[in-house]
């Protein structure tokens, strides 16, 4: 599965030129997140951050898109 983590605006659209249409859009990168993602997953973040630790609060994605 293929995984798109904080994307917004065209920079979705350059993402998904490069990787294909994602299977999972999570608008933060949030304990949520982690629990979707399996082994062999593919994520792709839209910032440089290199920590990628996970928020303490989750958020409902289902509305982002």
């Amino acid at each position: 599965m293929l995984h798109f983590v904080g994307f917004k605006n065209d920079r979705y659209w350059n993402a998904v030129c490069v990787f294909g249409k994602p299977d999972f859009v999570h608008r933060f990168w949030d304990h949520r997140a982690v629990g979707d993602i399996a082994p062999g997953d593919t994520v792709v973040f839209a910032d440089k951050d290199d920590s990628h630790q996970p928020q303490a609060m989750a958020y409902d994605d289902s509305a982002y898109f």
